[in-house]
């Protein structure tokens, strides 16, 4: 029977999700499978490799063949390397002791290439992330500055309203002004206040009539 190592589909729709299976070549590829060797996840950056080498190894020796991209899952993850050095064993050039020596000794450089890489993304995400706050900032500036460049416009078109508003009025109260003080001068002059009578001409005439009485009477006797 014929075995293939290769990748069977699962995962939500725009975001597979594969699991790394040793299956017969004739079975569907999300179909049966004889073992589940692993997982890949392509949604992170690095992608997410989880394999299980020696079962992997084992499949190998057996003469199982990977598919294109099984296969570059597993030398990403040393499988191919380990299998290779297990040819050694077997024609006598190499003992087991070195085998995991060697593979041990690439797995931690292995490790060691993969955080580098993580590292620098790290760092060109915190780089990007800084400039977009840059660039947005900058943005923000030029907002401010265009939004008090079209203010300043506005208030000086006020003070001159402002200051055109009072020149009229004072200009209307002068005019105001003249025409009161014109229509005061050109008003007739107030009638003096008529003399008192005179109170002597009065008296005289009580006098007269005293005195008419008095002959009157003696005239009379």
């Amino acid at each position: 029977m014929p075995v293939k190592i290769r990748l069977q589909r699962h995962g939500k729709k725009g975001k597979p999700f594969y699991w790394v299976v040793a299956a017969d070549s004739r079975a569907k590829r999300d179909g049966k499978f004889l073992e589940k060797l692993g997982t890949y996840n392509p949604n992170t950056n690095p992608a997410t490799i989880e394999l299980n080498v020696d079962n992997s190894v084992k499949w190998l020796q057996n003469g199982a063949q990977p598919t294109d991209t099984a296969r570059a899952i597993l030398s990403y993850k040393g499988a191919l390397l380990k299998h290779h050095l297990w040819g050694g064993v077997r024609k006598g050039a190499l003992t087991e002791e070195q085998v995991e020596e060697k593979f041990t000794a690439w797995v931690e450089e292995k490790e060691k290439a993969i955080s580098s890489k993580i590292s620098g993304l790290d760092k060109e995400k915190e780089k990007a992330k800084a400039e977009a706050l840059k660039a947005e900032k900058e943005i923000n500036e030029k907002r401010a500055a265009a939004a008090a460049e079209a203010e300043a416009p506005e208030e000086e078109a006020t003070e001159e309203a402002v200051a055109e508003s009072t020149e009229e009025t004072v200009e209307e109260v002068a005019a105001a002004e003249e025409v009161a003080e014109a229509a005061v001068e050109e008003a007739p002059a107030a009638p003096e206040e008529a003399p008192k009578a005179e109170e002597a001409p009065a008296e005289e005439a009580v006098a007269a009539d005293s005195e008419d009485a008095s002959a009157a009477s003696a005239e009379e006797e």
